[in-house]
């Protein structure tokens, strides 16, 4: 599965009032894993940037003045994002300016290349009467441990990223007793479990690489703050 997750930056906050995308800021997750492939640029958006949306984002119009504009990155930003699910915290805020980009050139809206998930609305779902914003579901899943003095459309993305994956965290795809075996008949617990023969070969062992650990005990640290101690893995483990 090929996901992207996505934010973006603006002029202002209503495409209809002539405001545009001076962001974009996209990672590639396939299976639930960040791959290495992203895709960032800012935009030249040929109008001024709110004062409002300035103490936001941080980006002047001195600093985008010399980048490109949309019409000259739309061709790899699709390439990129075409036939992935786009991952957004409010989607409808973000495929709207990025709709209207498109609109402008004549282009298909991305919603005809790409699936969405909106993942404000899940956390909504899942947590019903609390702060949902990025910021608050940042802290809640302990994804906050990053320099946010101002947002950032791939900084932003970074966060989502971790926020997301969390919050779909769960064990999923064990569907015991009803895989379909090599001839697809569906199985059943009447069959009996199949035991490997004690003489069989001994698995080859692997290496884990130092970073692999750094990582293993980073997530463990995570789980540590979300168990209010010391998580239930250390305990089987150790």
């Amino acid at each position: 599965m090929r996901q992207i997750i996505l934010d973006t930056e603006t002029t202002g906050l209503d495409p209809a009032l002539g405001h545009r995308l001076i962001e974009i800021g996209c990672l590639e997750l396939v299976n639930r894993r960040l791959t290495r492939r992203s895709f960032h640029h800012y935009l030249n958006p040929d109008r001024e940037i709110d004062a409002g949306a300035m103490a936001v984002h941080g980006i002047s119009n001195e600093f985008v003045r010399d980048k490109p504009r949309f019409a000259e990155i739309v061709d790899d930003f699709l390439a990129f994002v075409s036939g992935a699910e786009l991952v957004i915290h409010n989607a409808a805020f973000d495929i709207g300016f990025i709709n209207h980009e498109l609109s402008l050139l004549g282009r298909p809206a991305v919603t005809e290349l790409c699936s969405v998930l909106d993942t404000l609305q899940m956390a909504r779902s899942k947590h019903p009467g609390q702060k949902n914003n990025l910021d608050a579901l940042a802290r809640r899943y302990f994804a906050d441990n990053r320099d946010r003095t101002y947002h950032g459309a791939l900084l932003d993305a970074e966060i989502l990223a971790d926020v997301y994956l969390a919050m779909t965290g769960g064990q999923v795809g064990l569907s015991l007793g009803h895989d379909e075996d090599a001839d697809g008949a569906g199985g059943s617990a009447g069959q009996g479990i199949r035991r490997l023969p004690a003489n069989r070969p001994a698995l080859p062992g692997y290496g884990v690489a130092d970073e692999e650990l750094a990582a293993h005990e980073a997530r463990l640290q995570i789980l540590d703050k979300s168990a209010g101690g010391r998580c239930l893995f250390r305990d089987i483990h150790d």
